[in-house]
């Protein structure tokens, strides 16, 4: 009898034990974008452990996640949609899996205060992350849209924050930023102004993706990651304020200061992501390549109809 008791608590033991020893190891790289936030507060919340998943999370900046993938450091990743048609195309493979958010007016481009328009900026000094990131693709859509190119500016490569922090300080004539660095702008108006945003033109979206190889092996995993996502934009509209709380801590924000980064994006749930990848991803992809290509920022475009696997969303 004692040794069936035994048996019975070993199994008992190793049921307890069955949950941890099953969650999936995965390694996500972001950076401290705002729009990225939900993944932290998945982690921190504890949603992406209740659904299975070990995570880790490492800021990496966007010029060099894609060597963090190709060097198998990390799995997956979060970063604008063109980026993917980038690293496609400079051969790192990976996969879009879901839509994270959409920016409104949460990216954008500043300038002097005597700067009246943004071809006021040829021949001018523009703060930017390198080819291949998002802040360099938003400055040569905003400057295309207006008739230049990057050609006719001079880029300092500066990240985000960095290129905020040295406009504030009368360094360069232009800065290209995002949330929540953008909102350091905002807030001294006496160092120059915010011409234009995605507001303006509306081309900043960010997606979720993994490498291919680690979708085909880990497709439990893959669709626990999608879950945890849309749970988390549903911790926020259920309890914003501890939500917020806990994306700010991130980033060494308040809850208030982040919920007002926070109010110029727009994170998508299920329904929203349904209709992105139903045309608008393939669409914006299209265009987004042509301009790349036309920038010199890839030799080819990749095939655009095997970047995205939205199943995983149902």
């Amino acid at each position: 009898m004692k040794l069936i008791g035994v048996s019975v608590a070993a199994m008992l033991a190793a049921l307890v034990a069955t949950p941890a020893a099953a969650q999936t190891k995965v390694t996500i790289a972001i950076s401290g974008w705002t729009g990225f936030a939900p993944l932290t507060l998945a982690k921190e919340a504890g949603i992406f452990a209740k659904n299975g998943l070990d995570v880790t999370i490492k800021k990496v900046p966007q010029a060099s996640r894609h060597l963090a993938i190709a060097s198998g450091d990390v799995q997956c990743a979060a970063t604008t949609v063109e980026t993917w048609v980038v690293w496609n195309a400079n051969g790192v493979a990976t996969t879009q899996l879901f839509q994270l958010d959409k920016s409104y007016g949460a990216d954008g481009m500043a300038v002097r205060a005597g700067t009246a328009t943004i071809k006021d900026l040829k021949g001018k000094t523009v703060a930017a992350s390198a080819p291949g990131t998002a802040p360099y693709f938003t400055l040569a859509w905003f400057l295309k849209k207006n008739g230049l190119s990057v050609k006719d500016v001079s880029v300092v490569n500066m990240e985000p924050g960095p290129a905020a922090q040295a406009f504030i300080a009368g360094q360069n004539d232009a800065a290209m930023t995002y949330e929540p660095y953008l909102s350091a702008v905002r807030e001294k108006p006496e160092a120059g102004k915010i011409i234009a945003t995605t507001l303006d033109y509306p081309m900043i979206m960010d997606t979720f993706g993994c490498t291919p190889k680690f979708i085909a092996d880990n497709e439990g995993a893959v669709k626990a990651l999608a879950k945890s996502y849309f749970e988390a934009v549903a911790m926020i509209k259920a309890d914003q304020a501890k939500s917020y709380e806990i994306m700010g801590a991130d980033v060494k924000q308040t809850g208030e200061k982040f919920g007002a980064s926070a109010q110029y994006l727009r994170w998508q749930d299920q329904e929203a992501n349904k209709k992105f990848f139903a045309g608008e991803h393939l669409a914006f992809s299209k265009e987004a390549a042509e301009l790349l290509l036309e920038i010199g920022v890839i030799k080819e475009i990749p095939d655009l109809s095997k970047l995205a696997d939205p199943r995983f969303i149902q």
